[in-house]
């Protein structure tokens, strides 16, 4: 490894400027590559260091720069709310060299005493988190500070699906709200990606979905009498863009006192894998970037275990097997 310039450390993999101020050392991360941080520390020696920041600063770059690319239209405003709402009055004043766990533990307490559920304040430590993160990779932090442990766990709740009569309910609807039913029930499809599906996406028994959450074309297999019914359309498959509109008008039409249309996406998912479909291809059909997104998918319906506990209780009777009594081990 060749001799080191002066101010260049290596620490593991990593090559850092080291430099003093104040009376403190601070170190500035170069990268991981010889010759790109030999040239980035001829750059901070002829510009200048960076002038300190704080976290309202670094959290803004962040927007600007990493989440404005990486992250869809709706998310980004997401992002951008939580760092104003809750980032910013508790932590934004501080110097991001300064930021420690204790800050960040106690930032945590501070978002559990108000009244946001544990799924909430896991997005918005999420985000911090990966605020850090790339506050490190961009050379602002030596190594971020983030406390193990520091994101809570969050009770895993089953898919919110319908059970077989509310589906005979709402798909008695009249037109088009009907087709519409049909057509997320039989597809599994998201709300946007129903709004954009055209006729013309149709191949055989296979309608393709463009424009996905993870940004890559699925396709999706259909039954005979849906595929039939697409082909009698032309243009664009759903007459309507709010989702909203949507779910209050099938509950006033069916009666129902709670609906909303990703519902319809669940029961698909629970109606695939009780009827013996795959996990892997379940995957494929909703497009889901991880498999265990769709094992959630996989607790079965209540009619369905009281059907299949039926069956069971029937077999072992005819098998001659006799129950144990109540209260046996």
């Amino acid at each position: 490894m060749p001799k080191l310039p002066r101010n260049m450390v290596r620490r593991g993999r990593s090559y850092y400027y080291r430099v003093k101020e104040a009376g403190r050392t601070r170190r500035i991360s170069l990268g991981d590559e010889y010759d790109v941080a030999l040239a980035r520390l001829r750059s901070l020696k002829r510009e200048g260091l960076p002038s300190p920041m704080t976290v309202e600063e670094a959290a803004r770059r962040w927007l600007t720069v990493y989440v404005s690319t990486a992250r869809r239209e709706r998310d980004q405003a997401l992002a951008d709310q939580r760092v104003r709402d809750y980032l910013v009055p508790h932590l934004g004043h501080l110097l991001l060299s300064r930021l420690t766990r204790e800050h960040l533990r106690n930032y945590r307490v501070v978002l559990e005493r108000g009244h946001l559920s544990a799924q909430s304040i896991r997005h918005v430590l999420s985000d911090a988190r990966c605020m850090l993160r790339w506050c490190e990779e961009a050379g602002y932090v030596e190594r971020a500070p983030i406390p193990q442990r520091w994101l809570p766990r969050v009770q895993e709740r089953p898919p919110d699906r319908l059970t077989d009569k509310e589906v005979e309910r709402i798909a008695a609807v009249p037109e088009p709200y009907a087709f519409i039913i049909r057509l997320a029930l039989g597809t599994g499809m998201r709300w946007g990606e129903i709004t954009r599906a055209q006729a013309r996406d149709l191949s055989g028994n296979l309608l393709t979905v463009h424009q996905t959450k993870s940004g890559k074309i699925r396709r999706v297999p259909l039954s005979p009498e849906l595929a039939a019914e697409i082909r009698g359309h032309v243009g664009k498959l759903c007459p309507f863009t709010s989702h909203g509109q949507f779910n209050r008008m099938v509950k006033k039409l069916s009666g129902l006192g709670s609906f909303h249309v990703h519902q319809l996406r669940h029961s698909f998912g629970c109606q695939w894998l009780e009827a013996g479909g795959s996990l892997a291809a379940l995957q494929e059909i909703l497009g889901h970037s991880t498999i265990v997104t769709t094992q959630r998918y996989a607790r079965l319906g209540e009619d369905h275990v009281r059907a299949e506990a039926e069956r069971i209780r029937g077999r072992r009777v005819t098998e001659g097997v006799t129950p144990p009594k109540a209260g046996t081990a």
